[in-house]
């Protein structure tokens, strides 16, 4: 019995250019768009005055075009995640389709139930595909007892459900990884500017108000663009978490339902 499986988006290679390619972009946007010449007084992004929040980011320092590049990594996989999982519950709700299912199964409308998950694809119909298909195979196979059948049904479900819960969560431990430090990024680039700030101001001798708040503006761009990231990243995860658990349950719920009707079924 061939076991079909949803696609699982990028591939580890794919993953890891993409996070590279996220990087570049943020360099890109930190030199050419937060640098730019028409940012600053007298055209100089290194000394002249920012007119604007583009300039005062780009004064930020180091830390922001690597910040950003975060920021457009969690958004890249959280597309993908989104695409992914969305064609993982299928084409229709996901709940609507275990009850339709479940309805077929307790009819013994199987090839109904084989129809309805064709049309429904993704990993839910998969695993119930397969149950369904293991189901048929055995119900009228002579040489296993009763409990041998539920056991090939249910290792058959498990398999099918093994292949397709790696596919939900591929990807997650990037998004993760970016709630965490996108944050400790922030700060650093944050410290990195107030030691700036303070060095600049205790060169220059006499205390200069302004210098000194316009340079801890410049370095508390890098905890905002840090704390973005990281909300960001915080909500996707926990957003697609509460789909895959959704999905999940769907899984076992019809898995069950499978089981069940064949433990009544008295074959």
């Amino acid at each position: 019995m061939s076991t079909k499986k949803t696609s699982g988006g990028f591939p580890l290679v794919v993953s890891a250019l993409a996070i590279v390619i996220c990087l570049v972009i943020g360099i890109f946007i930190f030199k050419g768009i937060l640098g730019a010449a028409s940012n600053f007084e007298g055209g100089d992004p290194e000394k002249g005055h920012p007119h604007n929040i583009l300039g005062t980011m780009y004064k930020g320092g180091f830390i922001v075009p690597i910040l950003i590049g975060f920021l457009l990594t969690v958004i890249t996989f959280a597309l993908e995640r989104f695409i992914t999982i969305m064609k993982a519950g299928g084409s229709g709700a996901t709940d609507k389709f275990v009850a339709k299912v479940k309805s077929l199964i307790s009819n013994h409308d199987f090839e109904g139930a084989i129809a309805e998950c064709d049309r429904q694809k993704g990993s839910l119909a998969n695993v119930v595909h397969e149950g369904i298909l293991k189901y048929q195979f055995v119900q009228n196979d002579a040489t296993m007892d009763k409990e041998a059948k539920v056991h090939a049904i249910q290792k058959a479900i498990e398999e099918a459900t093994a292949l397709e819960l790696p596919m939900l969560s591929k990807n997650m431990v990037v998004i993760s990884t970016m709630a965490s430090i996108g944050t400790l990024a922030g700060l650093i680039g944050t410290v990195v500017g107030m030691i700036r700030a303070f060095a600049a101001l205790s060169a220059a001798g006499a205390p200069d108000t302004s210098a000194l708040a316009t340079g801890i503006s410049e370095a508390l761009v890098n905890t905002l663009v840090g704390i973005l990231t990281s909300a960001l990243a915080i909500i996707f995860y926990n957003y697609f978490s509460n789909r895959i658990d959704q999905i999940t349950y769907a899984m076992d719920e019809a898995g069950f339902s499978i089981i069940q009707e064949f433990q009544a079924s008295g074959k």
